[in-house]
């Protein structure tokens, strides 16, 4: 009897296990129900949810039904940017050769989706924090299309923070955790001349720092590497156990490769002061004043060592050899500072602006369609600004020394304009009304006669300061 009673009762289990299987509990958590029943982001969506940076998305060939759920996923929940912001630019028209690919309504599509989520429309929105759930529709006059800029909403830091947090947890569990954190940040200058091979790394040299400035860099960085595996060399021989990232560091690298590379760039850099004398004023005038001391030093070492004659008869040649080297510096005619690897886009954007800021200059009343014109001046300046930064090199340090590049860059632009006829050609993207006259107190009618920039220029000691990036440019235009 008591057999038969356990057969049952194993079997009644059994039965009961199998039933949950078929048909699990109506209780399952809200979360749970949620992850089973809404499909994962996928597509345009998943690349605006990914985005870090400012982007721009393209809504050719989309229709009204999948743009309105492209933008409900997308923007339903706040980004996890942890305290900065982005702006997201979607291309909703454009001109008569691009019309047919837009739904004639794109925008308002996108629009009135932004604001069923709570978005604002704020015409005076920039890229900043304090204009998160924001939005503003654009027309560019330059490329002749239409496009909705958005401004999404953005996590506060702590829930950001716990996001990650979770994010590092699960990364934890993944059977690919298994590679040790690298001494070396990764993708870093230092990280990609320890990594490479001789040959990747003269390409490199070449490439990444062109100028006598950026190889010193180099060369320092190379001296830092093996200062580096020096001290774990020294960890191990100590008996001390190694972490997995020194492990990993000590077993990539090899003195006599780090050796060969720092006696390639140091021959690179004697190259090119004493064979091709392709330095910049600045590195000249480093230069000089490094072989001045030197000089300064050895005289000293000689007055000291007058009845000494063997060392007396070595530092005078020492003090011909230094000498023979001020003179090869001072020959040098310095070369230009090489271009920003951003110029042509930089110009293109300057040339842009340059109407802009006539129309800002000049005084009086504005139409709506100028005020909204005025309104791509910032972004284009904020647009100036980063480029000319994304434009540093591998270690330019000098903030003078990229300073004289920037500048460089601003003087070539105006020296374009200068021969092309100066603002007057370049204000051509841009004509005053015809129709509309202002009349201010105390100034004279505008319009109907051409452009508004000309009249201003006839004042330019009452001509408001101009501001930005653009300012400093025609500020600093004439400098050398």
């Amino acid at each position: 009897t008591i057999f038969i009673t356990v057969l049952v009762l194993i079997l009644i289990l059994i039965l009961t296990h199998q039933h949950y299987l078929l048909y699990p509990p109506f209780n399952t958590p809200a979360s749970i129900q949620h992850t089973m029943s809404s499909p994962p982001i996928s597509g345009m969506a998943a690349s605006i949810r990914a985005a870090t940076e400012s982007e721009t998305f393209d809504l050719a060939g989309n229709n009204i039904a999948t743009i309105t759920n492209t933008i409900q996923s997308a923007f339903s929940t706040p980004f996890s940017l942890q305290g900065t912001m982005i702006r997201i630019t979607f291309i909703t028209g454009a001109g008569k050769l691009g019309r047919q690919k837009y739904d004639d309504g794109a925008a308002k599509a996108v629009t009135s989706t932004l604001r069923e989520l709570g978005f604002e429309d704020d015409r005076g929105a920039s890229c900043v924090v304090e204009c998160a759930g924001s939005f503003k529709l654009q027309h560019d006059t330059g490329k002749n299309l239409k496009t909705v800029v958005v401004f999404p909403n953005i996590m506060e830091e702590a829930a950001s923070n716990n996001i990650d947090n979770n994010n590092n947890n699960m990364a934890g569990l993944s059977i690919h955790n298994n590679e040790p954190e690298s001494l070396l940040p990764e993708g870093s200058p230092e990280s990609m001349i320890a990594m490479s091979s001789l040959q990747v790394f003269e390409r490199m040299v070449a490439s990444k720092c062109p100028s006598w400035s950026q190889k010193k860099g180099c060369v320092a960085a190379i001296e830092s590497l093996k200062t580096l595996l020096h001290d774990v060399e020294a960890t191990l021989l100590k008996g001390t156990p190694l972490t997995a990232a020194e492990q990993d560091y000590y077993d990539s690298m090899s003195l006599d490769v780090l050796q060969q590379k720092e006696d390639y760039c140091r021959k690179a850099m004697h190259a090119q002061v004493e064979t091709t004398g392709s330095i910049t004023r600045l590195e000249r005038d480093m230069l000089l004043e490094q072989v001045s001391e030197r000089l300064t030093k050895v005289q000293t070492e000689l007055d000291d060592a007058a009845d000494k004659p063997k060392k007396l008869e070595k530092l005078k040649s020492v003090r011909e050899k230094v000498q023979q080297r001020k003179e090869m510096l001072a020959a040098i005619a310095p070369k230009a500072p090489h271009k920003l690897r951003h110029e042509v886009e930089i110009h293109k954007l300057l040339k842009e602006i340059m109407p802009l800021q006539q129309l800002e200059d000049s005084k009086g009343l504005l139409t709506v369609k100028e005020t909204q014109q005025l309104g791509r001046k910032v972004e284009m300046e904020e647009q100036v600004a980063e480029l000319e930064a994304s434009s540093r090199g591998w270690f330019e340090d000098d903030e003078e020394a990229f300073e004289a590049r920037l500048q460089l860059c601003r003087n070539a632009f105006a020296a374009k304009q200068k021969a092309s006829g100066g603002k007057k050609k370049a204000s051509s993207g841009y004509k005053a009304p015809t129709t509309t006259k202002f009349i201010t107190p105390g100034g004279a009618s505008r319009g109907g006669g051409g452009a508004w920039g000309a009249k201003a220029a006839k004042k330019p000691s009452k001509k408001k300061s101009p501001s930005g990036v653009f300012a400093a440019m025609m500020m600093d235009s004439d400098s050398d």
